[in-house]
Order: C-alpha cells, then structure tokens, then sequence
C-alpha cells in the first residue's frame, strides 16, 4: 500500500521459486524480500540477484536487533536493509534512494581521474569502489597514512546515489573528547551553559548524504558506544532533546591503525568494528605502487604550478629514478609535499635529484629499496626486528622523535620547524595531530 501510494507498481512473491519466475519474465527498479521465506532464505535471493542480474539492487528486512544477519546480507551484496518492524518513513526513504541508483556498471570508471595509477592493486581499487558505490553497505577504509583514503571515500560518495547530497569528512582525533556528543548529535537551546541557539551535529549536517569519519579508532570508548547505536538504530539524539530524530547517512569509516588489534588490546570494540566493516577497501602503500609514481607527479606538479602561477618544469631521468626507489613512508601526500618543496626550490626548467632533498637527516630516510630480510635475519644483521612492531608503528615512532627534536631546537616555532623539516606547515599540524604530540605539549 505503501509504495503504490508513491506510484510504484508492485510484484507480490510468495517464495524464492515464485521470485525466480518473476524475474525470468519481468525488469524491476528494486527488490525488498524479507530474510525468512518458505523454500530458503533471503540471502540466497540476494545472491541469485547478485550474479544474473547486477543492476538489480536488493533490500532485506531483518528481524529487530538481528545485526548479523544485515550485515550477512550487505555483504552479500544487498542495498541496503529495515529492521523489524519496518519503519514506513525508512521504507520511503530507502525506495526512492534505490530506484535512483545508475543503472548498469558501465561509466563510473571514467569519472574517477583524480585515483591515478595503472599499478595491479591501484585498478583492483578503482574496481572495489565502483561496485561498492552501487550500494548502500558500511565501508571501511584501511591503509597507511597518506595513502589517498579520504580521497576514495569522496570518490565512493561521488559515484553513488548520493553525489547530489552532502559528504562530510570528520577527524575524530581532532575533537576533544568533552565536545564529541555535540559534534556528532548536535544539541537543543539551553541544554547546557552556552548553548545559547539550536546546533545541528555532523550526522544530521550529513543527513541524505555520507558521513565519513577518519581515524575512527581515536573514538574513546564511551562514544563508540553511542555511534553504534546510532549506525543501528539510524537514529541520534541531541542533547537536551528528549526524542530521537531519524537520520539517513551512509557511513565510511577510515585509520591508519590496525583496527583488529586496537579490539585485541580493548581499545576498540568488536560490535562496533562488526558494524562498519561490512566491506574493506586496502589502500595500497606508494612503495607497491611505483610504477605509477611518474604519473602521480606529473599530475601533482601540474597542479601546483598552476596554483603558483608557474610554469610547470620537467623531472630529470635522475630525479624521476630516485623518487621511484625512495620508500615513501608518508605515501602520496609525502610526494605531494616533497614536489611543493622542490618546486619552490628548484633552479631553471627541471627539477633535479637534489631539489627533492630526499635524504633527509631529520627524518633518517634513505632512498633505498624496501628489504626483505626476514625479522631474525634483520636483527641479526644490526637491522630492525619488526617481530614486536610494525613497519608502520617504527616509522610513527621516528618520525614522532624527529619532530620533537626540531620543535625543541626551534623552541617550539612551528613554522620554523616545518621550514627545517623540509614540509608545509599545514602537513606538519597534520603530522603531530596524527601522532599526538599536541596533546603532549599541552
């Protein structure tokens, strides 16, 4: 009754066989089946769709409180899901961002140019994303620091239904913890001393659109708990308010960090890691990635030189061989930054390998390649024993002693240090808000 007063015509399938005979004989805008059917279950619907008929998207209703069987069905490629009992207003809601998905799989590759590479696991991505654009499933996004994460979650927003909605990007290790609640949820007049007008949080700010919150495993523990609920429940509370207010957000989630071992070590809960991480997408590293270097910093110097109103010079063969063996711990966004610096310094038409400077006593990085010694042989050699760390964590911890040591040499000047660091000093606020140094000079 519901979707006939939208003007939709409806097709009543009593089980999986009657949905079969349907869908041999007729073409659907959408697919609602319920999880529990006669002669199987909804996820063998899911995918049976899945596989003969991709541009058909599926919802499933599941049983109230049964999480693991949504995620099952996201997983399983659904659209999206309800929740017993259907709420009529989601039901609405969901129908009218389902029918206006893009049909077919064709075109969306061609609209991604800023995720550049002809690199193996660079395509393997740009395919994951146009599969998971399709789809309304949680998303989380691993991948070291600097490795274009925030970038694919835009690029995911962009492809979806929701392009035309707003996409709201949120550091959760640059909120204080004391001021999370109103950040997220928003809060009435008055609720507390202050709080002199009515303030919408990021979930309602991002409401029809996608909320994409980077370095999620900074959420202290009490706010994990109220951001399950409401990824659960698709509902959020102001404070102050005493109802609930629905909001339709589809939630990307993103860090640097291992998020299994921050569960393993109890600072991350397992519902909620569950929760968002429905479908993963591995940013991969630059380093596995060299053979795209040249065309990410031909790309990159274009842009700055327009930005700087310059004439965009060349890489000598040197300078182009270098940056392909150089390690690139800080991934695409550290070749952005050592590209703006040899561009300002550079002499003459082409850069050279010493403008890029990247041998940088500060942070002890040589350009060589990776080695791949085992742990027992490293340490036995007088290398590194990555047995008790990652690579990742020993290059946080170098690079946090490297800008300690030039804070404190520069009595704390930042943009000296950044100047000394060889980096912008917006890249290195980023770099000590990542690492926590700012809380430690509080």
């Amino acid at each position: 009754m519901t979707l006939a007063r939208m003007g939709l015509e409806c097709d009543c399938a009593s089980s999986i066989a009657d949905a079969r005979q349907h869908l041999l004989t007729q073409r659907y805008g959408l697919c609602l089946t319920d999880m529990r059917l006669p002669d199987g279950s909804g996820l063998e619907l899911v995918k049976l769709i899945g596989e003969r008929y991709p541009e058909l998207p599926v919802a499933v209703i599941t049983a109230h409180g049964s999480m693991e069987n949504a995620v099952a069905a996201l997983k399983a490629g659904a659209f999206d899901y309800l929740s017993k009992p259907v709420s009529l207003m989601q039901l609405r809601t969901l129908v009218k961002s389902a029918l206006a998905l893009p049909e077919g799989k064709g075109g969306s590759k061609e609209r991604m140019p800023e995720l550049l590479g002809n690199s193996p696991p660079m395509v393997e991505v740009r395919a994951l994303i146009a599969k998971v654009a399709k789809s309304e499933a949680p998303v989380y996004i691993s991948g070291e620091s600097g490795s274009g994460k925030e970038l694919a979650a835009r690029l995911i927003h962009r492809e979806s239904v929701r392009r035309d909605k707003p996409f709201v990007a949120v550091n959760c290790g640059a909120i204080p913890e004391n001021l999370m609640e109103s950040e997220f949820f928003g809060y009435r007049k008055g609720a507390f001393t202050g709080a002199e007008t009515e303030r919408e949080g990021f979930f309602q700010a991002a409401d029809g659109g996608t909320l994409f919150l980077d370095e999620v495993a900074d959420l202290p523990l009490s706010m994990q708990v109220k951001l399950l609920r409401a990824i659960q429940e698709k509902r959020v509370r102001r404070i102050g308010a005493t109802s609930e207010e629905p909001v339709n957000v589809r939630i990307i989630c993103a860090t640097h960090k291992d998020l299994k071992r921050q569960v393993e070590a109890g600072r991350f809960r397992q519902d909620l890691l569950f929760r968002i991480n429905v479908i993963e997408i591995p940013m991969p590293p630059l380093r596995e990635c060299r053979e795209d270097i040249p065309l990410l910093a031909e790309s990159i110097l274009s842009r700055l030189a327009q930005a700087n109103h310059q004439p965009k010079p060349s890489l000598t063969p040197a300078a182009l061989d270098a940056l392909q063996r150089y390690a690139f711990p800080g991934n695409v966004r550290e070749l952005e930054n050592i590209l703006e610096r040899a561009l300002a310094l550079h002499e003459g038409p082409a850069i050279d390998v010493a403008d890029l400077q990247l041998q940088s006593p500060a942070f002890g990085l040589a350009a060589e390649p990776v080695d791949n010694a085992s742990p027992t042989e490293a340490a036995a050699s007088g290398g590194i024993d990555f047995r008790n760390q990652t690579l990742q964590d020993y290059l946080d911890a170098q690079e946090r002693r490297a800008i300690l040591d030039v804070l404190e040499r520069t009595r704390y000047n930042r943009t000296a240090a950044a100047r000394i660091l060889g980096v912008t000093f917006r890249s290195l606020r980023y770099r000590m808000e990542r690492l926590g140094i700012n809380d430690e000079l509080k």
